[in-house]
C-alpha cells in the first residue's frame, strides 16, 4: 500500500507569530517547531505502521490496531486545531467585521458577552476552547475540550481556536493563563475566523 497519498506536511510558520505583543520568540517556535511539528510527525509514523497492523487480531479491549486508530485519531486532531490555533494567531485583535460580528452579537446577546463566556470556556478547559457553529440549532457556540480527541462536537465547524494546554503558554506565563488568554485575544486574527465563517455561509447557501 502505498503512503503517498496519507502523508501529511506542516503548514508554512507565520513570521508575524514571533512580533505578537505578549509572546516571546521561545514560546511561539516551541510551540510550533515542537509540539505541533511532533503531531505531524506522528501521524506519518502511526499511517506508516497502519499499513501493516494485524487487523484479524482487532479487538476493543486491545490490540496492536486499536492503539494505533486511536493514537491516528488523537495525533491528527492534535494536527487540525494547532493548524486553526495558528492560522487564527498574529492579528490585532479588537472585534471580527460583518456577518460573524453580526451572528456573534445575535447569539450571545453582544459582542463583550460572547467574549466574556469564550475567555470562561478557557479558563475551564483542560486543553482547547473552540468557537463553533453547530448546524444542529443553527446557532454559534463556546465548546470546550479537555483532549484533542475529548469533547469535541460532532458536526460543527470551528471558527476560532484557543489552545490552553500549559504548553501554549507556560514559558512566558507560568501558572498564570488568565494574563495568557488576555495575550492571545489582543493578538487574534479575525480575518481567519471570518475566512472560516464565509466559506460555511457560502457552502449553506448553495446547499
Amino acid at each position: 500500500m502505498s503512503t503517498s497519498s496519507r502523508t501529511i506536511n506542516p503548514i508554512p510558520f507565520n513570521p508575524r507569530l514571533l512580533s505578537m505583543p505578549g509572546f516571546s520568540e521561545r514560546q511561539i517556535l516551541e510551540h510550533f517547531n515542537v509540539l505541533y511539528k511532533g503531531y505531524v510527525n506522528k501521524v506519518n509514523e502511526i499511517r506508516e505502521k497502519l499499513q501493516f497492523a494485524n487487523r484479524q487480531e482487532a479487538n476493543a479491549t486491545y490490540s496492536e490496531y486499536r492503539g494505533l486508530k486511536k493514537g491516528e485519531t488523537y495525533a491528527m486532531d492534535g494536527v487540525i486545531l494547532h493548524e486553526l490555533y495558528f492560522e487564527n494567531l498574529g492579528g490585532t485583535g479588537g472585534l471580527p467585521r460583518g456577518n460573524l460580528l453580526y451572528r456573534l452579537e445575535e447569539d450571545f446577546g453582544s459582542i463583550h458577552s460572547w467574549r466574556h463566556d469564550f475567555m470562561a470556556a478557557g479558563m475551564a478547559a483542560r486543553g482547547w476552547a473552540i468557537l463553533t457553529f453547530d448546524p444542529r440549532d443553527g446557532r454559534l457556540h463556546n465548546y470546550l475540550l479537555d483532549a484533542h480527541d475529548h469533547g469535541l462536537v460532532a458536526n460543527t465547524t470551528a471558527l476560532l481556536i484557543l489552545d490552553v494546554y500549559e504548553h501554549a503558554y507556560f514559558i512566558d506565563y507560568g501558572t498564570r493563563r488568565a494574563d495568557y488568554i488576555t495575550a492571545f485575544m489582543q493578538n487574534v486574527d479575525w480575518t481567519a475566523a471570518e475566512r472560516r465563517w464565509e466559506k460555511l455561509t457560502t457552502q449553506q447557501d448553495h446547499s
